[in-house]
């Protein structure tokens, strides 16, 4: 995520789109051309109809862009109740275990740190096992090297742990349901993300929205050169280059667990979940991660 010390600028953002701020540019200036210079003023359309095509642009673009901030959003309350749920879980073996069961409560506690870490790796991509975090403390076998899903592989080594606590009458049948409970809830987190993740918005509607913003970046300034004239040119660019920026920014925002600037910080949540659990523990906590030299806190 970006923090206060970035800051934006015009000349960044055509920077980032010039080929379209290009595009909207040399359509109008053809319209100019076609109905000033050379004459064919038969060509120009009424301003009407095209308002009602630009009205559906907006329509369009203004749903995809509505549609991707409710996918990033969703991620971050998902990350949120992961931060909360994964405090519960460090109380319940700190309060819920014997005292004799330390070592075990420990193990597990290190083993959701890897848990989380390694979900922040697999929404983003990469390899847990190339990953320092988990290289850290993250078991590596190759049961865990194998596995098609690791995060459910640490989840079912979780809840094998707490039944055999419990079969050994070390944790009674009501404390197991609500550590239980609490596992379930890691799966949704986990769930949901992937969700998230394996499920885009359809590419079709994309397609759609950039069809039409250039079929409106080409008939727009056809309407207004006969009241505007040249200047038909810049506001035709600026028109059609604001409603491209829309559309971008719904396509940046589609994917909350990228690497771009704008993804979900993961490893600052994962960190502050591991700093948070192992301070419970009375461990060393590891350093928290601080936004780089652009500002950028991933």
């Amino acid at each position: 995520m970006m923090t206060s010390e970035v800051r934006g600028s015009p000349f960044r953002l055509l920077l980032w789109q010039w080929r379209r701020a290009l595009f909207y540019l040399g359509t109008a200036t053809a319209a100019w051309l076609i109905i000033e210079p050379l004459g064919f003023e038969e060509l120009q359309l009424p301003v009407t109809p095209i308002s009602i095509v630009g009205a559906a642009v907006g329509i369009f673009v203004s749903f995809r862009a509505n549609q991707s901030y409710d996918r990033w959003w969703e991620g971050r309350k998902l990350w949120g109740r992961m931060i909360n749920s994964s405090r519960h879980f460090c109380d319940q073996l700190l309060r819920y275990t014997a005292l004799e069961d330390s070592e075990k409560a420990q193990e597990m506690v290190d083993r959701h740190i890897a848990y989380v870490h390694t979900l922040r790796c697999l929404l983003r991509g990469q390899t847990p096992f190339d990953d320092p975090d988990y290289k850290r403390m993250g078991p590596d076998t190759s049961l865990h090297r194998e596995s098609t899903n690791l995060t459910h592989l640490l989840l079912d080594e979780q809840f094998t742990d707490l039944v055999a606590l419990n079969d050994a009458g070390r944790l009674d049948s009501f404390r197991l349901q609500s550590l239980d409970n609490t596992l379930m809830d890691f799966l949704n987190i986990q769930g949901g993300c992937e969700r998230i993740k394996g499920t885009p918005i359809p590419r079709g509607y994309a397609f759609i929205v950039e069809m039409l913003i250039q079929l409106f970046a080409i008939m727009l300034p056809f309407s207004l050169v006969h009241e505007l004239g040249w200047v038909a040119i810049p506001f035709n660019a600026l028109v059609c280059f604001s409603f491209a920026l829309i559309s971008e920014a719904g396509r940046v925002l589609e994917d909350p667990f990228t690497m771009f600037f704008n993804g979900l910080p993961l490893h600052n949540l994962s960190t502050k979940i591991e700093r948070n659990l192992r301070q419970r523990m009375g461990q060393d906590l590891p350093p928290p991660v601080v936004a780089d030299h652009r500002g950028i806190l991933m």
